[in-house]
């Protein structure tokens, strides 16, 4: 069977039960979006911007745990993904990106120079670090081989993105398929990174310090839901008793009324959950790499009296704590789901014992350290934690919630009280602004814009992809977006705060950032536009913007002073955030010692 090479990778993505392909058109890309195009259920997506594109993919791919597929051309095509594909990498997220190359005849390859052809750029060497797999294809033949191993790599062990550069001339030549040679995968028993006899001894090792811990705690991270393991999580919290906190990858596992939910922690987490981590005597992790974020600095601080148990699918991941002094005493390679049903299974008979003492210890954080306290309503200007605890009130069961970086982030993970089947998304290790927006429109396209989109944004955030608004007017898509406006970069003034004399250099308006008419240029795009400055508006807002499927905007105008309360300053231990607890009362609260 002969086959035009563009024509065979759109029959071999419909196979793959890809349902929407990503694309910017060039002159690199048009043979695969024209073959695309010919094909039957497969709709090509066109964002505005490359970079969009990739964080449009790579929300989809969050959401169905599956592929998505990103065709860009070549040279700015392919550079202007690096972003996307960053954040791809870093939270494990399978993208396939297929990006279009000048001709073969027009290509520099081993030649020392720096082009030969238009907008030649040379991708291999430039996304090898930040992919599971790259590759220039080099004649039509190979198509077959190299894009089935390409999809194989980025769903199976540890996922992440691959990228396939395609030259022009090769995507409109014709091949023979008997001809052409066929990926299979060396994957076998031994390279699973799960042995239920092997790690059987280790979860008995696990049940015995169970028994003997008097202050445990559960960790669990974002590769609980890359495994599709929420629901096993939850009959492991329910199991073990124990009280449980959360990455922001996995702050919607467990609802907020799950009477072992502590919500999240690390160095902008709750102060009651800090104090829990930290004071703990024996830690669980499972599928949490731990990075600074959570462990705060320096490394060794972390949990530094407790034992550590800890599951990941990487085991680089299990190795690099060595390098910090900071000992991991079980480790266990393996897949969270693979992990948490072979517990369950092999602790069937087991009553774990309880931890009523630790609880009462607790109650008393929570009770006294409250994230979002009765003052906070008393305020006139709209408070943040007021907003987002409101708005996490009101929207229903199986909403989608998605939020840029900064202080939006932070916001949400201390105040956010999640229901059950909620799903909550954001760029997580890379944490790029500008991701919101295009994750929204990847995730509306996922669900089928059946499902109402919450995406929370800063100003600064904003601008970066605010040229996308146009596909969400285009497709009418239920994404409600929410605009937390403080005039600046909040997060970094509170780090000039902290390092700088509160010199606020490129970080607000008086520092040289422009000032933006959001809501101009919002209508601009045809959206619905609303803005707020109080709190007494708040709930009214709210719940005009979820009343119907239609998209809306909302500015919320914070005051340009509002902080992130509490968080860790750079140099402390998690337990020790700002604004710092008088000396006695931290020293009080703190059952290890104090370093």
């Amino acid at each position: 069977m002969r086959i035009k090479v563009s024509d065979y990778i759109a029959k071999f993505l419909k196979e793959k039960n890809i349902k929407h392909v990503f694309a910017v058109s060039g002159g690199a890309s048009l043979h695969l979006i024209h073959s695309v195009a010919k094909i039957k259920n497969i709709e090509y997506v066109c964002p505005t911007h490359e970079q969009a594109c990739a964080m449009a993919a790579d929300a989809y791919s969050r959401y169905k745990k599956n592929s998505s597929v990103v065709f860009t051309s070549s040279g700015p095509g392919a550079t202007n993904l690096s972003t996307g594909i960053c954040g791809a990498f870093f939270d494990s997220i399978p993208v396939i990106f297929i990006t279009g190359q000048v001709s073969t005849f027009r290509s520099k390859d081993n030649l020392k120079v720096r082009q030969i052809g238009f907008q030649e750029t040379e991708c291999v060497s430039m996304y090898k670090s930040v992919t599971k797999y790259v590759y220039k294809i080099k004649k039509p033949e190979e198509i077959v081989y190299e894009l089935e191993k390409a999809y194989f790599i980025a769903n199976n062990l540890r996922p992440g993105p691959v990228l396939l550069d395609i030259p022009d001339n090769i995507q409109r030549e014709f091949i023979n398929l008997k001809k052409c040679k066929k990926f299979i995968s060396k994957l076998n028993k031994k390279s699973l990174p799960y042995d239920d006899k092997k790690n059987s001894a280790k979860i008995n090792l696990i049940n015995k310090l169970l028994n003997k811990s008097k202050r445990p705690v559960l960790i669990l991270g974002w590769g609980v839901c890359l495994s599709n393991a929420e629901s096993l999580a939850i009959r492991l919290v329910s199991k073990l008793k124990i009280p449980t906190v959360l990455t922001w990858g996995a702050a919607h596992v467990l609802e907020y009324k799950n009477k072992y939910n502590l919500g999240t922690w690390g160095t902008h987490g709750t102060r009651y959950a800090n104090f829990a981590v930290q004071n703990s005597d024996l830690v669980i992790i499972i599928g949490s790499r731990l990075d600074t974020k959570a462990t705060g600095s320096p490394i060794n601080t972390f949990a530094r009296k407790a034992k550590k148990i800890m599951i990941d699918i990487d085991d680089g991941e299990l190795q690099k704590f060595i390098r910090f002094n900071l000992k991991i005493d079980v480790k266990i390679h393996s897949d969270a789901k693979k992990f948490i049903s072979s517990f369950l299974n092999f602790s069937k008979k087991t009553n774990f014992k309880s931890y009523n003492k630790w609880y009462i210890q607790i109650k008393h954080w929570k009770t006294n350290y409250p994230i979002c306290p009765e003052e906070y309503f008393l305020e006139k200007e709209i408070n943040p934690y007021v907003f987002i605890k409101k708005l996490s009130k009101k929207i229903s069961k199986n909403t989608i919630i998605c939020s840029d970086t900064g202080c939006t982030i932070a916001w949400a993970m201390q105040a956010f009280e999640f229901k059950k089947n909620q799903k909550f998304f954001h760029d997580f290790n890379n944490t790029a602004m500008g991701w919101a927006i295009p994750a929204a429109i990847g995730l509306s396209f996922a669900t089928n814009m059946k499902k109402q989109i919450i995406c929370l944004v800063g100003d600064g955030s904003y601008s970066f992809n605010i040229q996308e608004l146009a596909i969400i007017k285009k497709y009418k898509m239920p994404i409600k977006i929410f605009l937390l406006n403080n005039n600046g970069y909040s997060m970094i003034k509170q780090t000039q705060e902290q390092w700088l004399n509160s010199d606020y250099f490129a970080s607000s308006i008086n520092g040289g950032l422009s000032r933006t008419d959001f809501v101009l240029v919002t209508k601009a795009y045809g959206l619905k536009t609303k803005s707020i400055k109080y709190n007494k508006d708040i709930e009214k807002v709210i719940m005009s913007s979820l009343s119907n499927m239609n998209p809306m905007f909302c500015e919320l105008l914070i005051n340009k002073n509002k902080r992130v309360i509490p968080q860790v300053k750079f140099g402390r231990p998690n337990e020790d955030l700002e604004p710092l607890l008088d000396r006695y009362e931290f020293k009080k609260n703190m059952i290890i010692p104090v370093i």
